[in-house]
């Protein structure tokens, strides 16, 4: 989800094999979204997407095409591309976390004691950063239980978010936790389930820590998508799609029908973003326009 590896090192590589075919012209061609085949947005949902997705386009490529399909913002952005966002008149949605040591990563993160000292003045800087740039939020992980009780880890968790939310709060920035599956895709990582991300948010208690729910993660962790969005949508800041299975399209070819989801999360008066995060199958921005379409209720 950063520096280390496209996001994910697994889903990486998965990415990569994805789209090689469908994109191995883009070193002689530039790819181009056609404006004329784009409907008009509603406007009602703010449309993002992840740049670890979308294989060999550059954050330039995919900013200049994404933003003629609907995208206002791109997600897991590095400090040194914020330039190329503006460029394009596209904003940073969900900024990287910083790398230290081997630290900050999904595996390695806040659940640990020894981690904060290394963890917290990365995190002060990376919020800093993002604050220059106008950024309203910076993305963070729990870490792998290895063996480390659920309990434990959420109190190690607020204790060491304790430490940056005042920094957070200065600056008007939120760091967000992701809510990620340990059953396929991130085994034994400890922010798993939306009801332990729930109570950590409580236990930092301020309003510049919140959850990223990512919506293919919950459904494979827990399912009951829109009900749990009803019933804890104070918790979530940001949304990440997903195809189940496989973080595929977001099409009729999985088992979540999207505009109902849209929906939900729009009742709750939602006004954040909505970020694309499908490994797409075929041409990256032909899947890229379809799922902005099916998420533009």
């Amino acid at each position: 989800m950063n520096r280390k590896l496209s996001r994910r090192s697994a889903l990486g590589r998965v990415a990569a094999g994805a789209v090689v075919a469908t994109t191995a012209n883009l070193a002689v061609a530039e790819p181009q979204a056609d404006p004329a085949a784009v409907p008009r947005r509603k406007g009602n949902i703010r449309h993002s997407a992840c740049k670890w997705c979308y294989g060999k386009l550059s954050t330039a490529q995919l900013a200049r095409a994404g933003r003629e399909l609907g995208l206002v913002a791109l997600d897991l952005i590095d400090p040194p591309d914020f330039p190329v966002l503006k460029e394009h008149g596209l904003v940073c949605s969900m900024v990287n976390g910083p790398s230290v040591e081997g630290l900050g990563g999904i595996t390695r993160a806040f659940n640990r004691l020894e981690h904060h000292d290394k963890l917290v003045p990365a995190y002060a800087q990376r919020i800093k950063e993002a604050a220059d740039h106008g950024y309203e939020r910076v993305i963070c992980f729990s870490g792998n239980r290895d063996g480390l009780p659920d309990e434990q880890g959420l109190e190690n968790c607020a204790i060491g978010l304790r430490r940056l939310v005042g920094v957070a709060e200065r600056h008007r920035v939120t760091l967000c936790m992701e809510l990620l599956n340990s059953k396929r895709d991130h085994h034994d990582y400890q922010c798993d389930h939306s009801a332990w991300g729930v109570e950590l948010v409580k236990r930092v208690g301020s309003e510049r820590f919140k959850l990223l729910y990512d919506i293919y993660h919950m459904q494979i962790m827990e399912g009951d998508v829109c009900a749990t969005i009803r019933e804890h949508h104070a918790y979530f800041d940001h949304y990440h799609t997903g195809g189940v299975p496989g973080r595929a399209e977001i099409d009729d070819s999985q088992e979540l029908y999207y505009p109902r989801i849209m929906q939900a999360i729009l009742a709750t008066g939602f006004k954040g973003y909505v970020a694309q995060e499908f490994i797409p199958r075929r041409d990256p921005l032909t899947s890229l326009r379809q799922a902005i379409q099916l998420c533009d209720v």
